[in-house]
């Protein structure tokens, strides 16, 4: 029994290493963009996704891997969690010319996808 308990610690332990190198993360991407706010979204077993949008309008992401873990680490970091990547929180992206040639591709003009 005592083997069990030590091999759980270990993962315990793992885990909040996890938790917190994300939180960093999350709070070094809000420190650069004057503050941030996040919606986090399942990816299967792949994980979780933590999307960021800066309050210049900067965004990036973050995966980790698992649902739970995504959710501790933006509770860590202090940042508002949006449940769903909706309307009024999208609108908040600032795209560039990069990011519209890319999402568009060869349709206008763009470089190809592949």
């Amino acid at each position: 029994m005592a083997d069990t308990q030590q091999v759980d610690a270990k993962a315990d332990r793992r885990a909040e290493r996890r938790v917190a190198r994300l939180a960093r993360s999350i709070d070094s991407f809000s420190k650069a963009h004057g503050g941030a706010e996040a919606q986090v979204a399942y990816l299967g077993e792949r994980g979780a996704r933590i999307v960021l949008v800066g309050e210049d309008g900067g965004w990036g992401d973050l995966v980790a891997r698992s649902y739970d873990t995504a959710l501790k680490a933006v509770e860590k970091s202090g940042i508002t969690v949006h449940e769903d990547f909706d309307g009024e929180f999208a609108a908040k992206v600032t795209t560039g010319p990069y990011e519209w040639s890319r999402m568009a591709g060869i349709q206008v003009g763009g470089p190809s996808n592949t």
